[in-house]
């Protein structure tokens, strides 16, 4: 059948489709795209954090707990160490933290008269810094408003490794050197707002990027770094760098130390803190004892849960010296078995000294804790210790010291002596705001 188109109607068609087509073409010119839609808007910033004040009120030494009953030769010993550092810097140059403890300058007549003393006597050495110094309690209260916060107090010591400069044997744990490659950045050179405070990483392609953590390190080692002495214990290795410095008897007799060195900038996670979340230990049972049993009992998990710190320290090779002092600490002195402290340095200067009131375990596991009235002078500082009211006390290097250090964890209170200079600027009381 053939199709059939009326002839007359092409005309009305044609002027149709001339007429649908224009439409067609003036819509394709004056269309506009959809807006885009409107950002949902964001969140609020979270409110800066409130820089809660550390406050020193005076007070007098007879309110110091068994003050009057305690020996401080040690502690006037290590004071005087603290002096040679004291004494290089410039008058106007302030101790650090958060600058209570005034300039070098204002130091300078205590350490004149600790240098001369020879400390013959306890009496002669407390009678020492009570002619020199007023003491101040510290106190730092837990969020604005509310109450002072608990103090606490740790220990740490030197321990003794069995080592090997060549990998062999059981010998096949690195202690690595500080890397080549490292990098600190003092921020405060920046930002005044930042002093104090310093990150560390490494170079790539221009870019400063964060140093290796432990997992990385122990799985791959280190390109950068060649090892100074190799341990026969993995544990004993990771137990070094947690105290920071140590004692390594190599194969052929001699004994040297491993002094920290640099640290990878990671942040430090303590592995109790891990087992407790983890319900493998309670909080109560935590200790270095505890820490390395759990360890031993699961060699298969042990590497992993050493990995959860991502902290890495690297040494330096030291000779012993004198056998009774232990490495140099932050402020580039010996310490001093029960009279050094590491603190916060983003809070409290080297070389003040402090006294502290606290408690300590006996060397005898099976006896009870004994109490801990102590002039220590601050000389040191450590990846876990954060806070104003908040120490790590050295107890030196043998076992008593191990026993001691592993298990101490202690409320206290802490009094800083401040020199007469520093404490007729401050008054009765004084409040620092604290870093954010």
């Amino acid at each position: 059948m053939a199709l059939r188109i009326d002839t007359y109607r092409l005309p009305i068609l044609n002027l149709l489709a001339a007429t649908l087509l224009a439409g067609i073409l003036a819509g394709c010119v004056t269309m506009r795209p959809p807006a885009p839609p409107i950002p949902p808007r964001p969140p609020p910033l979270p409110p800066a954090p409130i820089a809660i004040p550390l406050r020193l009120d005076a007070a007098r030494f007879s309110q110091l707990e068994d003050w009057a009953q305690s020996d401080m030769r040690n502690a006037l010993q290590a004071f005087q160490r603290s002096c040679a550092v004291l004494s290089r810097k410039p008058d106007e140059s302030a101790l650090g933290g958060v600058n209570y403890a005034g300039t070098a300058g204002e130091w300078r007549a205590a350490c004149s008269a600790a240098v001369s003393l020879s400390a013959s006597s306890p009496d002669e050495a407390r009678g020492f810094f009570e002619a020199e110094f007023v003491p101040y309690r510290l106190s730092q209260r837990s969020s604005p408003g509310g109450t002072p916060a608990p103090g606490l107090f740790t220990g740490y010591y030197e321990p003794q490794l069995r080592g090997s400069r060549t990998r062999q044997g059981a010998y096949q744990t690195p202690l690595y050197g500080v890397p080549t490659d490292l990098v600190n950045v003092d921020l405060g050179l920046f930002r005044d707002a930042l002093k104090g405070q310093r990150i560390v990483g490494r170079v790539t392609s221009g870019r400063l990027i964060p140093y290796p953590a432990r997992s990385e390190i122990e799985g791959a080692g280190l390109s950068q770094s060649m090892p100074l002495l190799f341990v026969d214990d993995p544990v004993d290795a990771f137990f070094l760098q947690i105290q920071g410095s140590g004692r390594v008897v190599l194969d052929d007799g001699s004994v040297v130390r491993a002094a920290y060195g640099a640290q990878n900038g990671q942040p430090y996670t303590a592995i109790g803190a891990v087992l407790i979340q983890r319900g493998e230990l309670k909080r109560e049972d935590v200790s270095l004892q505890s820490i390395r049993a759990w360890l031993a009992q699961h060699p298969a998990e042990a590497q992993q849960l050493m990995n959860a710190n991502a902290s890495y320290v690297f040494f330096t090779e030291q000779p012993i010296g004198d056998p009774a002092l232990g490495a140099a600490g932050a402020q580039g002195v010996a310490l001093t078995p029960e009279a050094s402290l590491a603190v916060d340095l983003t809070l409290h200067p080297l070389g003040v000294p402090a006294w502290l009131e606290a408690t300590a375990p006996d060397p005898d596991a099976s006896k009870p804790e004994r109490k801990l009235d102590r002039l220590l002078v601050m000389q040191d500082t450590g990846g876990a210790i954060r806070g104003a009211i908040r120490g790590d006390v050295y107890w030196g290097f043998g076992a008593d010291a191990a026993a001691i250090a592993g298990r101490m964890r202690s409320e206290g209170r802490l009094t800083v002596l401040l020199p007469k200079s520093v404490a007729a600027r401050l008054g009765a009381n004084a409040e620092f705001a604290g870093p954010q």
